[in-house]
C-alpha cells in the first residue's frame, strides 16, 4: 500500500452539500436523505438559509454564510461543493473562488449540456419550484440559453408549499402529481421540446415518474452530482 498522506479531518467524502435551513420531510432521492447517494457525502446547514429566504428573497445577506460554510466544508476535507437548491447559482462564481475547489451550484447548469445532446430542432424545458422567482439571473449564472421554456409548480397544490413553507408534512402523491402537470403543461406550450431539466433539488424523487410519462430523457440533481462525484473521484478499474 505504501505511504498513507494525510491533511484533512474526514476522508473518504469527496462530495460536500451546502444545505438550507429547513424542516419538511426528505423522503429517498431528497438531496438532504443521505441514502439517496451511492458514495458518502459532509452536509453542512447555513444558519438563516431558509427555502423562502433562497428562493423568494433571492438569498439576500446570504452570500457570506454560505462562503463560510464552503471553506468549512473543504477544511473538513471534501474535494468538490455543491448545495441543495437550484436557486444558489447566483453564488456560483463567488463559492467557487472562495472554496478553492470545483463547485456545482446548481442543477441549472446542466441545461447547455442536455441542450448538445439533442436534434436541432429540440431543445431543453426547465420545471422549477417557482417560476415567479427564478430570474434571468438566476439562469445566466448557471449558462442556462436565453429563451428556454420555463414552468413552475407554484400552480399546484402541494409540491412547492410544502417545500416553501417549510411543512413538516408532505403528501407524496400529490406532490408528483403537481410535477407531471408541471411538465404536461410545459410540453403542450412547447411542442419543441426533448428533455427537461429540474431545477429544484427536492423533486428527483418524481423524475422517473416524469419521465415515463412524458416520454422523454428527465435530468435531476442526482444525474448532476453522480456526474460531479464522478470526476471528483474517478472510478478505478
Amino acid at each position: 500500500m505504501g505511504k498513507a498522506k494525510g491533511g484533512k479531518n474526514v476522508y473518504g467524502a469527496a462530495v460536500g452539500i451546502l444545505m438550507l435551513q429547513s424542516q419538511f420531510p426528505r423522503i429517498p432521492g431528497d438531496v438532504g436523505n443521505a441514502v439517496t447517494w451511492p458514495f458518502p457525502v459532509l452536509y453542512k446547514v447555513v444558519d438563516g438559509a431558509s427555502p423562502d429566504r433562497v428562493v423568494r428573497q433571492n438569498a439576500e445577506g446570504l452570500l457570506e454564510p454560505f462562503l463560510e460554510a464552503a471553506r468549512e466544508l473543504v477544511k473538513t476535507g471534501v474535494d468538490g461543493i455543491t448545495t441543495n437548491c437550484g436557486f444558489l447559482s447566483l453564488f456560483q462564481a463567488e463559492l467557487a473562488a472562495a472554496a478553492g475547489v470545483p463547485v456545482a451550484a446548481s442543477g441549472l447548469m446542466q441545461v447547455p449540456w442536455v441542450q448538445a445532446l439533442l436534434a436541432p430542432d429540440k431543445r431543453v424545458g426547465v420545471i422549477t419550484v417557482s417560476s415567479g422567482s427564478l430570474t434571468g439571473d438566476h439562469l445566466r449564472c448557471a449558462g442556462v440559453p436565453d429563451g428556454t421554456p420555463v414552468v413552475g409548480t407554484d400552480g399546484g397544490k402541494e409540491f412547492s408549499r410544502a417545500i416553501l413553507g417549510n411543512e413538516l408534512e408532505l403528501d407524496v402523491d400529490l406532490a408528483r402529481r403537481d410535477i407531471i402537470d408541471a411538465g404536461r403543461a410545459l410540453c403542450a406550450d412547447h411542442p419543441d421540446i426533448g428533455a427537461i431539466v429540474l431545477e429544484c433539488t427536492n423533486m428527483v424523487p418524481y423524475a422517473a415518474d416524469l419521465a415515463d410519462d412524458l416520454g422523454m430523457p428527465v435530468y435531476d440533481f442526482y444525474s448532476f452530482v453522480t456526474w460531479f462525484q464522478a470526476g471528483l473521484s474517478p472510478r478505478r478499474f
